[in-house]
């Protein structure tokens, strides 16, 4: 089965950094589109970035310049490089994954990781 399991997340002072990774199993990694969600407490799960399988990536606007994502076809894993962090950045953040979905719509990504704490402090 399909298994996606985040980890790096963790309390940083604003202006500090973070990288999150995100090892796949159960799937055809190099094929994949991948992305990253976040969640903040009482809000929607927002669309981060995500990654086509050629590399090609796409940022919200709230992250663009700030966060860098990458991938290692032959780790299996996603990255999420995150700088200049921003105490509105503070939420949980989620891998997820789809075959052919390369747009922002959570809904239509079919495989999601647990989900790793980004805690900002002012």
């Amino acid at each position: 089965q399909v298994q996606l399991v985040e980890s790096g997340g963790g309390l940083v002072q604003a202006g500090g950094s973070l990288r999150l990774s995100c090892a796949a199993s159960g799937l055809t990694f190099g094929s994949q589109v991948m992305a990253w969600f976040r969640q903040g407490p009482g809000k929607d799960r927002d669309f981060v970035a995500r990654i086509r399988s050629g590399g090609t990536t796409y940022y919200a606007d709230s992250v663009k310049g700030r966060f860098t994502i990458s991938r290692d076809n032959a780790k299996n894993t996603v990255y999420l490089q995150m700088n200049s962090l921003k105490p509105e950045d503070t939420a949980a953040y989620y891998c997820a994954t789809d075959r052919y979905y390369t747009g922002i719509d959570s809904r239509e990504y079919d495989y999601w990781g647990q989900g790793t704490q980004v805690t900002v402090s002012s």
